[in-house]
């Protein structure tokens, strides 16, 4: 009954979208493209598809050839304008996701910017051994005032967009033809296998256009670890049976976690927050009396990485708390060796329009 009570909002919602995107389609409304190469990763839905991961796999690809900058907004931050992300910034004042990539890529420059453009303009307003030579857009497919070079659009296996609706009926934050844009789209979250017939199956679904790539990856999960030491689990109790486990999730659609961790114990219970929820100490005297409550003694909880990142910016967290407090590290993994299609086309985009970057600059520079 509340679907259908909403279905006019979504029409309407479906109306201003489409007519922003025709503005900017005629050219009407502007779209900077800059000198350095920038490729934008973001989805057609809300949450969920697995953006930070994928930005971390370009990150670790161009990292050592490149010095590369990423650019978030820096959702639920409760700062305004630019800000440079440090190993030490709060979750409150750069947001979770773009702290997770800093603190695990410490070496490249990561910020945060309500306005894109001024953020890219900012990053290249920098001495040159700072100057990136390629920006990583987050969720920006629908952030339009900037042309990137390459558009990756991210959709989740598990969840078919020819069944889903425009928002607030349903996930789609734009109708599904506007996929035409992206010029790589990635199916996150697959089994370990997609079948032949499904490859083509989803192909037809996103109606492939001759100048977009189509790749699928899965989840790569790593040994648990201690948030607070970055220990790892003991190598007993990352391969046996022998205890429980809470795990805490405040992420979109987390069912992937608790599949994988069953593997490790015979005992496990799960308490879900909202994505990018910020823990309050209620919060933690939930989580512990949900932990007490479990049978066996030996017993652990464990998160994601992006809910650790905000755990450990809470002040006087319970030492009983962060003692048992562990992580489940998850990489992007390609199939079917895949992986080196697309890390061949990264690569040459980057690599050559920072020469022509270079070439650019050096003709516009006035003689001294």
């Amino acid at each position: 009954m509340l679907k259908i009570l909403l279905y006019p909002f979504a029409f309407l919602y479906g109306i201003i979208v489409a007519f922003r995107n025709r503005l900017y389609d005629l050219n009407i409304l502007k779209s900077k493209e800059f000198a350095v190469p920038v490729i934008s990763i973001g989805n057609i839905t809300v949450g969920g598809t697995g953006k930070t991961p994928h930005v971390e796999y370009l990150v670790k690809l161009l990292k050592d050839t490149f010095n590369v900058a990423t650019l978030s907004r820096g959702y639920k931050r409760k700062t305004s304008g630019f800000r440079w992300v440090e190993t030490g910034s709060g979750v409150w004042e750069v947001g979770d996701e773009p702290l997770q990539i800093k603190k695990k890529f410490p070496g490249i420059s990561v910020s945060v910017c309500e306005n894109r453009v001024k953020g890219v303009e900012k990053l290249l307003d920098q001495s040159d051994e700072k100057t990136p030579d390629v920006v990583l857009l987050d969720d920006a497919f629908q952030h339009r005032r900037i042309t990137p070079g390459i558009n990756i659009l991210l959709i989740d296996y598990n969840r078919p967009l020819n069944e889903d609706h425009l928002l607030p009926v349903g996930r789609l934050r734009e109708r599904a033809t506007q996929m035409r844009r992206a010029s790589i789209i990635i199916f996150t979250k697959c089994p370990g296998e997609v079948t032949p017939i499904m490859r083509r199956i989803l192909q037809k679904e996103v109606r492939l256009k001759p100048y977009q790539a189509l790749f699928f990856t899965t989840y790569s999960y790593g040994n648990i670890r201690h948030v607070f030491s970055g220990n790892e689990l003991e190598k007993d109790l990352n391969t046996k049976q022998s205890y429980a486990i809470l795990i805490v999730t405040g992420i979109a659609y987390p069912k992937l976690i608790p599949e994988h961790l069953k593997q490790f114990s015979g005992e496990t219970e799960m308490i879900t927050f909202s994505d990018h929820h910020n823990y309050s100490q209620e919060d933690i005297r939930l989580i512990m009396r949900k932990f007490e409550s479990l049978k066996n003694e030996q017993k652990i909880i464990v998160t994601t990485e992006k809910d650790a990142v905000r755990f450990a910016g809470i002040e006087e967290l319970d030492e009983q708390f962060k003692s048992v407090l562990y992580y489940l590290p998850v990489q992007v993994k390609f199939l079917d060796e895949e992986g080196k299609l697309f890390n061949k086309k990264i690569l040459n985009y980057v690599g050559k329009n920072k020469s022509n970057r270079a070439l650019h600059t050096k003709k516009n520079q006035r003689p001294s």
